[in-house]
């Protein structure tokens, strides 16, 4: 299965360096490639912002994948049910693009009719930091799959 995390934005050296140790943890188990999306600073509102970069990651999903969501709307999920949905969707040999919009978020609706929605939880993230959680969260869910020792 292969995993696609797509985000708006670069990231400072600190978050890279962690994202970049959790992409290493995770290729253990597959493939996962992490693209990042061109903030759309010069719109003229949040909103347009948000349409702007809603559009260009919309048009970064492969054909075929399974997309998921970052919003603090969507459903939070334990650290095992994260486990089982990625389990489920192993079996289904689809790709994953898990997706992060940028500080003004995400337009759900420009993704379809029914996309996975998952949230955090309540607390606003910054969203170079939401990308760190994603990927420990992902590293994590593997580990419970393989029944290995979390290592710090």
């Amino acid at each position: 299965m292969r995993t696609l995390l797509l985000a708006v934005g670069k990231l400072r050296p600190s978050f890279r360096e962690a994202c970049d140790e959790y992409l290493t943890r995770i290729r253990r188990y597959g493939p996962i490639e992490e693209r990042e999306i061109r903030e759309a600073g010069r719109a003229a509102t949040p909103a347009l912002r948000r349409r702007d970069e809603t559009a260009k990651l919309v048009g970064a999903v492969p054909r075929g994948s399974r997309v998921v969501l970052l919003d603090r709307e969507g459903s939070p999920w334990t650290s095992e049910a994260l486990a089982g949905q990625l389990d489920r969707w192993r079996e289904s040999q689809e790709g994953i693009a898990l997706v992060i919009g940028g500080a003004f978020g995400i337009e759900p609706a420009g993704f379809g009719p029914h996309p996975i929605r998952w949230s955090l939880g309540p607390l606003t993230l910054p969203h170079e930091l939401a990308r760190v959680i994603v990927l420990e969260q992902w590293y994590r869910a593997w580990t419970i799959l393989r029944r290995e020792a979390y290592h710090k």
